[in-house]
């Protein structure tokens, strides 16, 4: 069943000077596909895959195209235009995404990019944005365990840390102290869930946890120390941020892992850097 808000297979009825009409069945009827739209192969009664949404005049229209942002799911966006109806973002197709006024945490401006959240309005049926995020949000208690891996989307930013949402439906707190590069809103990353709390809220880490951890980052020292003749000037000796442009982690968890590594004598730590072992 053809919708909007959804990629669909629509066979094609017939063709017009400005485009092709598509069957999208009893609820949306006929689909026009306009002529800037249509593929440079095509067959009437034959199927097309399209992305279906409204026009200005809300009529159904379909797209060969992919949006930047799918219903249902966050993304930053770019505000083109704000008009007496709300603001306009840039989201990859001919009709840009409405942000009403009521859906706007702050007045949208032209030129700049935010995070917002892509669904289809219950009431009028148009694909709309929001920038009010935690509504969107699931504050049921999540299904996750520590060291389950994530995708996390950050959306704001706390005292304490940054906040991100968990493979789009769950929010997190990603820790200040853990964290050692400048994270935007709307900027995706890897991560992982630390600890789940008694309350409910979820604890976050951009680093796996426990054995894990140090068993990755053993064999990219190890890796290396090789690809550098099998010396590295690197130690207890280099700052916290060194170790981090470098490896990515902390200088505990570096030195845990120089431990680890020296305890299986695969290397030796020499007063200017560490060696591999002979």
């Amino acid at each position: 069943m053809a919708r909007i808000g959804e990629r669909a297979l629509l066979n094609v009825l017939r063709e017009k000077s400005f485009g092709l009409y598509l069957d999208g069945g009893k609820e949306l009827g006929e689909i026009l596909l306009p002529r800037r739209e249509m593929p440079a192969s095509w067959e009437i009664g034959h199927p097309l895959d399209v992305f279906i949404y409204r026009d200005s005049e809300d009529r159904p229209v379909a797209t060969t195209k992919t949006p930047k942002a799918m219903p249902g799911t966050f993304a930053r966006l770019k505000c083109v235009a704000v008009t007496g109806v709300g603001a306009f973002l840039d989201w990859g197709l001919a009709k840009e995404l409405l942000v009403p006024f009521r859906e706007q945490k702050s007045r949208m401006e032209p030129g700049k990019s935010y995070l917002v959240h892509v669904h289809v309005d219950e009431v009028s049926g148009r694909i709309v944005a929001s920038t009010r995020l935690s509504r969107f949000l699931d504050q049921s208690r999540g299904n996750y365990a520590p060291g389950d891996p994530v995708e996390l989307v950050i959306f704001g930013k706390t005292p304490l840390g940054y906040k991100a949402i968990i493979n789009g439906t769950h929010s997190g707190l990603l820790f200040a102290e853990s964290v050692f590069q400048e994270l935007q809103p709307g900027e995706r990353v890897n991560g992982f869930i630390s600890r789940v709390r008694e309350d409910g809220k979820i604890d976050l880490s951009l680093h796996a946890p426990g054995r894990d951890k140090v068993d990755t980052l053993e064999q990219r020292i190890l890796s290396e120390l090789m690809a550098r003749g099998g010396f590295w000037a690197i130690g207890d000796h280099s700052p916290a941020e060194e170790i981090h442009d470098e490896l990515g982690v902390s200088k505990r968890t570096f030195k845990q892992c120089l431990g680890a590594l020296l305890k299986r004598r695969a290397i030796l730590i020499e007063e200017k850097g560490i060696r591999i072992a002979p």
